[in-house]
């Protein structure tokens, strides 16, 4: 056991890296569609653990570590959800260990909303104890997925980046999950930072693990310019929201047509949805 745990730590890495988890394959997704707005969607779904009070951190732990039967009806109903939106960011996902059931969580979330694409990130691989994922879920085909690990002094956080329509003018979707820590957020947006400077249609989607004024005031998201969802948009804990710890973040060139938290209280996190709109003119490319 402690060689597969050191293993599995030795394998994690700062930089772009090869795919470490699963995807659907793209043969069966449709194209980018020319419509006019995308409906976007971030959740960290905690691994299908229903949490409705801080006292659950303590006598639901152990569903960290083994099943139970209450899991896969939360993944449901999660599902249920999700199947009314274009492009899903998730987090806190497992990708197939003893506390799934050995059940690709990402994958069994396509499934069962309809979503033709789907892409699993394993950051931190446990073995059979738990495989630590994002995941994209899409209803268009992307030009292309790349995975990131993002640097930090402890290992296991990552990012996905798709990139949708046009090759030479796309757009880009960014989904992460961030450290705790103030340096380790630092050092992982100066290295996101670096990744989306060329490009002019950008959104930013995940668990930020922290509040967008600080973020894009004293991190290297400064630079960015995007824009944040209103002050008021806390996500944080489901059941008594008072932090905007989650976040989609958006290029002035993306019009926001709407936001909002939605009240869906089946983790530790409340989902996070937008609809925009595509600039204008960049329709015709297709």
């Amino acid at each position: 056991m402690y060689r597969r745990l050191k293993q599995g730590f030795s394998n994690i890495s700062g930089g772009a890296s090869p795919s470490r988890g699963a995807c659907s394959g793209t043969d069966h997704v449709p194209d980018f569609e020319p419509r006019h707005h995308i409906r976007l969607l971030t959740f960290n779904i905690q691994v299908g653990i229903n949490t409705a009070s801080y006292h659950h951190y303590l006598t639901r732990s152990w569903q960290h570590v083994l099943p139970h039967r209450g899991r896969i009806e939360n993944l449901d109903r999660i599902a249920t959800l999700i199947r009314n939106y274009d492009v899903v960011a998730l987090q806190e996902c497992d990708g197939g260990s003893l506390r799934s059931d050995y059940i690709n969580q990402v994958q069994y979330l396509a499934e069962a909303s309809g979503i033709p694409y789907w892409r699993q990130q394993l950051n931190r691989n446990l073995g059979p104890l738990a495989q630590h994922s994002n995941g994209l879920l899409s209803r268009f085909r992307p030009l292309d997925v790349t995975e990131h690990r993002l640097p930090g002094l402890l290992p296991g956080r990552g990012a996905i980046i798709a990139r949708f329509g046009d090759i030479e003018d796309p757009l880009v979707l960014v989904i992460m999950h961030l450290s705790l820590s103030k340096a380790g957020q630092t050092r992982q947006l100066a290295y996101v930072n670096e990744l989306i400077a060329d490009y002019q249609h950008v959104v930013l989607m995940g668990d930020l693990n922290n509040h967008a004024d600080e973020l894009l005031t004293n991190t290297p998201l400064k630079h960015a310019n995007l824009i944040p969802l209103p002050d008021t948009a806390h996500s944080f804990p489901s059941w008594r929201p008072e932090r905007a710890l989650d976040h989609i973040l958006v290029s002035p060139s993306l019009e926001i047509r709407n936001s909002e938290v939605v009240s869906y209280p089946l983790s530790d996190h409340l989902p996070i949805a937008m609809d925009i709109a595509l600039p204008k003119g960049y329709l015709e490319t297709f």
